[in-house]
């Protein structure tokens, strides 16, 4: 269910298309955004991060196999992160030759 936006947006048209200065507090803003100058030095000097889990030195592929239910179940009893704990029991057997 899409939610509705309880943005005025015909307000912000208005306000747009009357260009009126932008209303800030100096003392804990980052920049005055009516200063173009130091708008732009601000984004230019903005470092962008990336949300989510950290990109992969290298990618691991994508595995779908079948497991019987009551072990599905048992390794997501595991809890949060339960696929990477796998991948480690997996990498300790094959370490150990059990497989």
């Amino acid at each position: 269910m899409k939610t509705q936006s309880k943005t005025d947006w015909a307000r912000v048209r208005r306000e747009a298309a009357a260009d009126t200065p932008i209303s800030s507090d100096t003392e804990t803003e980052l920049y005055d955004p009516n200063d173009e100058a130091a708008t732009a030095a601000f984004w230019s000097a903005a470092k962008v991060t990336r949300r989510g889990r950290p990109v992969a030195a290298v990618k691991r592929p994508t595995l779908n196999m079948r497991v019987d239910a009551d072990v599905l179940e048992h390794l997501r009893g595991l809890g949060k992160g339960w696929q990477t704990k796998v991948n480690q029991l997996l990498r300790e057997a094959v370490g150990q030759g059990k497989l």
